[in-house]
């Protein structure tokens, strides 16, 4: 396979700073080593530019950065877009969830543009499924599956002329953490959920299978966007917004193993690592460990 890494050090949908430096932290832990290591052809296009907190103020208090997120995220969707039309796998590294509304949005585009249409497997402690009127904190972080699905602010759901997602294709795994408002505006938007009770009784194995199933149905395939923070903090203490519970080490590379397996994956991005609150870059560790099992590394 040929791959093409891109960076995106986006921080500005969230308070707690460091997430910027996850991609960096992602590279110093061998990420390209790790993907040559298993035959690929690895091309890593750096970072795209991201304006930082201290240039400009936040704006409205309900989408703070708003104008600024956008903006990254439609470079984000083109360089994804040219990725995938270039023969490309592509593989994002954040920065803060965010990043996932120009990730989602260059997959669809691609699939879009040859009438086919794209599923989603999000894992997540969260749900990601806020908009300005519902969220507590007006961090966009919290904002990116409900944008994919086309709910939310016009400059984050519009970025090619329409919704991303289907949500009957959309799958969120691994969910403990909901805002109050939000639990209600996940029940509602048809999207597929497993949370850890889910996982608990039926095992990641079973969970995973059941949630390929559900996005790959009528699809092309499936793009995957990984929140370290489903992961335990005791496997993945470096994140932007930790809770305990999580999954655990051999859960997480399970579910990455099974889905390298499908052959039905189209795209992949790790996000949230954040290596100022992390310990020995652990968590960058586990997220490069994580994307090699999703590109094809086999314990035997």
């Amino acid at each position: 396979m040929k791959v093409r890494i891109l960076g995106v050090p986006l921080d500005l949908g969230q308070e707690r700073r460091g997430v910027d430096m996850g991609p960096s932290a992602v590279r110093a832990a061998g990420l390209n080593h790790a993907l040559k290591s298993l035959g690929h052809q690895v091309e890593d296009a750096g970072n795209v530019h991201v304006k930082i907190p201290e240039e400009q103020h936040f704006g409205d208090r309900h989408a703070k950065y708003l104008n600024e997120i956008a903006e990254t995220c439609q470079e984000v969707a083109d360089r994804v877009y040219e990725t995938l039309k270039d023969g490309l796998f592509p593989v994002s590294l954040g920065g803060d969830h965010s990043i996932a509304i120009g990730t989602l949005a260059g997959v669809a585009k691609f699939h879009h543009d040859k009438k086919q249409s794209v599923g989603c497997i999000w894992v997540d402690a969260h749900g990601d499924m806020n908009t300005p009127e519902s969220s507590p904190s007006g961090n966009v972080h919290g904002m990116p599956f409900a944008a994919t699905l086309g709910h939310g602010p016009e400059a984050l759901t519009n970025l090619f002329g329409y919704a991303k997602l289907n949500p009957t294709n959309c799958v969120l795994i691994g969910l403990r953490d909901l805002d109050p408002r939000e639990r209600r505006l996940v029940k509602e938007s048809g999207v597929n959920t497993f949370t850890m009770r889910d996982i608990d009784e039926q095992g990641m194995g079973s969970v995973i299978e059941k949630a390929m199933d559900l996005a790959g149905r009528e699809a092309a395939g499936f793009a995957v966007s990984f929140d370290m923070d489903v992961v335990d903090p005791e496997y993945a203490p470096g994140v932007g917004t930790p809770v305990p519970g999580g999954i655990t080490f051999r859960e997480a590379h399970l579910a990455m193993e099974m889905i390298a397996d499908s052959k039905k994956m189209v795209s992949i991005e790790v996000v949230e690592v954040n290596p100022i609150i992390d310990v020995m870059n652990k968590t960058a560790v586990l997220g490069v460990g994580l994307l090699a099992s999703a590109l094809g590394k086999k314990i035997l």
